[in-house]
């Protein structure tokens, strides 16, 4: 496969799976929001550093409030990374990888895009946010469903499956590191039923709230809550799951060869390394500094996979 048909594909679906977990960000700050007994527009800092706009926002803004970060999360040209403008540039990507992806992915991706045009022409009110949030997703889930029940399993759907598990471990990390990093009132409040309901939303920002109740049912803390979103590798959105599936694909790019390109041997040092240890390990190396040491390896990762693959040639 030419590099440049396989980065399309890579990046369309980064970027399809950046628009829905940009969309969850949102919903997860809007959710601890509730959590708190006062109302401070700064704490969607945390939010949009978390999501890695902060600084594009602070460029564009004098004032930080709570509704231009959810207008510039959600629905602004400026921001690269809001769901518009990932949808958008998803869309591009498969325009220009039309002839590897199936008509009826195509025809998904080109309904999510004309259905984020349609309710993000305008601001979205605080009462349509969960709607729209929603909406949202329901759309890139299409996308999703059709690459997986039409498309062949050879090289692009690979590189579809690398740009979705790579993204979703990064923000995955992320939306861990909004509740764990900034948006804890104070040490006091660890354990706390603010602290537990604060995790809870954190589990039905990511659709994980069902799959944990199975496993841990109600008499559950933090402690198995972050054991589930990094090490549970059957739960799909969790950090060892994504890394499994990356090396799965690379692996099948591998060729089967006995030599690892190193991509495939970064993904394996993470695993070895990161994730495979238990949860109280990962604790007591400290939960935030733990989630920078994956998000800077994953970053490595993506650019490592870029150069393996000569995406630009």
């Amino acid at each position: 496969m030419l590099g440049k048909t396989a980065n399309g594909l890579f990046w369309m679906y980064r970027y399809l799976e950046r628009a829905e977990n940009t969309a969850r960000m949102i919903d997860a700050g809007q959710r601890l929001g509730l959590t708190r007994l006062d109302d401070r527009d700064e704490e969607w800092a945390s939010v949009l550093q978390s999501a890695g706009s902060l600084a594009g926002y602070r460029e564009a803004h004098d004032t930080l409030t709570k509704d231009a970060a959810i207008d510039w999360m959600l629905r602004s040209k400026d921001n690269p990374s809001s769901v518009l403008s990932s949808i958008a540039a998803a869309r591009h990507n498969a325009r220009l990888v039309r002839t590897a992806i199936t008509g009826e992915v195509w025809e998904a991706i080109n309904a999510a895009y004309m259905s984020a045009k349609e309710v993000l022409a305008r601001k979205v009110s605080e009462r349509d946010l969960p709607a729209t949030l929603r909406k949202l997703r329901h759309h890139t889930s299409l996308v999703r469903g059709m690459t997986h029940g039409t498309m062949l399993r050879n090289d692009a759907y690979d590189f579809a499956r690398l740009g979705t598990f790579l993204e979703r471990a990064d923000n995955t990390a992320r939306i861990l590191d909004v509740k764990y990093y900034v948006l804890l009132p104070s040490a006091r409040s660890v354990g706390s039923t603010l602290d537990n309901v604060q995790w809870e939303n954190i589990l039905r920002s990511v659709s994980a709230l069902g799959g944990f109740r199975m496993e841990y049912g109600n008499a559950s803390g933090p402690m198995e809550i972050a054991e589930f979103l990094v090490l549970d590798k059957r739960m799909p959105r969790s950090l060892a799951f994504c890394a499994a599936k990356l090396r799965d694909n690379l692996r099948y790019l591998n060729g089967g060869g006995l030599t690892l390109m190193p991509t495939l041997q970064k993904v394996d040092h993470l695993q070895r390394t990161y994730l495979s240890h238990d949860i109280h390990a990962v604790m007591d190396y400290g939960l935030h500094e733990f989630i920078q040491k994956i998000l800077s390896i994953l970053s490595d990762i993506a650019q490592q996979i870029e150069v393996d693959f000569r995406f630009y040639k």
